[in-house]
């Protein structure tokens, strides 16, 4: 379950990278910067390092301020990389991020030792809590170490669960006003961005601004879920927050999940981390290695083959610790035959959205 409600945040990640992205055709390579400020935010606010906010602001109002700030950050990065376009803006943002990673990795304010990044302190050993503020009876706490347990129908949910079901709750609220925005006029206006950003200025669209209204709107989203991150770890460092290979891992889930789809990444991702799950050397969730050791015979495994090793240790050699190389395998094969994704091939099955075409489907309408 812990696994679980890190696909959660870091999906939100994804779809907030995939609403700029996919909805636009501006790929934002330096998005990480707006989840490491949400995460960073968060932390320092826990350990009263921002001024004029004590060290018990609830997490609500911390979750807000560090969507504030990424969203701020995102005008501040927006007004200069918009000037460009494709790869350069890419590249753009790209720097930016860098710039913000090695700047946090140096600043000795966050933490003793910033390159191992802050963590909550002594002063906030309760756990953050997600709910309505000061109303306790509308809040449960979440988190790897002081998140509630709640007593439901005669079951009790454990500290994992609750944190899985309200991490998810605000996943969700987050999606539908990301899926409002999509369908909205100006949802409209960054589809015909993406499809000939020329044609959308001759009849009179401003795409500046529209582009940096859903940069920022991006931005907002990618602070909240990097202060999921912190808030249910308790602690960020700049390799997990900031690193442009953070990016990179939204970039993949939105290539796999579907660019375009907004609820694609979430889908990517979650494949992205069962194949991942699945391959690993510890197979917590019922990996392959566990299961061929397992179930194959002790003479089978102890078989000798060309080149001097055993079954066993061939099995090993393939699959110990070498997830991300066939994740990378099946992303390639992804981009090769499944070039719109999993929903977006869905999707093109149904003839449109699922949600929309998928009852007709079952019902026999038309």
């Amino acid at each position: 379950m812990d696994s679980m409600v890190a696909v959660l945040y870091f999906a939100l990640f994804a779809m907030s990278f995939d609403f700029v992205s996919g909805y636009t055709g501006y790929l934002s390579f330096g998005h990480a910067a707006f989840y490491g400020t949400g995460a960073y935010v968060v932390i320092l606010i826990a350990n009263g390092k921002v001024p004029l906010l004590p060290t018990g602001t609830p997490f609500m109002v911390s979750l807000v301020l560090a969507g504030v700030l990424a969203a701020g950050l995102a005008v501040v990065i927006g007004l200069l990389s918009f000037r460009l376009t494709g790869v350069y803006f890419a590249m753009i943002t790209l720097g930016f991020a860098q710039v913000l990673y090695v700047f946090v990795r140096g600043w000795d304010y966050v933490a003793s030792n910033p390159r191992d990044g802050p963590a909550v302190g002594s002063a906030h050993p309760e756990g953050f809590e997600i709910g309505i503020p000061f109303v306790d009876q509308l809040t449960l706490a979440i988190g790897t170490f002081s998140g509630d347990t709640l007593e439901l129908l005669g079951h009790t949910l454990g500290t994992y669960t609750v944190s899985f079901y309200m991490v998810g709750l605000v996943v969700l609220v987050s999606y539908f006003a990301m899926q409002r925005v999509v369908h909205s006029p100006f949802g409209r206006v960054m589809v015909a961005i993406r499809e000939n950003e020329e044609r959308a200025e001759a009849i009179g669209y401003d795409t500046f601004r529209y582009k940096l209204g859903a940069f920022v709107m991006s931005a907002f989203f990618g602070g909240v879920a990097g202060a999921l991150f912190a808030g249910f770890k308790r602690s960020v460092t700049p390799e997990n927050s900031f690193y442009f290979l953070v990016t990179g891992d939204a970039l993949l889930a939105s290539i796999i999940g579907g660019f375009g789809t907004l609820a694609g990444p979430l889908y990517g991702h979650l494949f992205d981390h069962g194949v991942r799950e699945f391959l690993s050397n510890t197979g917590q969730g019922g990996g392959l290695l566990p299961y061929l050791r397992q179930t194959l015979s002790q003479g089978l495994l102890t078989t000798e083959i060309p080149g001097g090793l055993t079954v066993e240790g061939f099995i090993g050699a393939a699959l110990n610790g070498h997830a991300s190389l066939y994740v990378g395998i099946v992303f390639v094969l992804f981009v090769l035959y499944v070039p719109n994704g999993l929903l977006g091939t869905v999707r093109d099955a149904l003839g449109g959205p699922v949600a929309e075409r998928l009852p007709a489907k079952l019902w026999g309408e038309r």
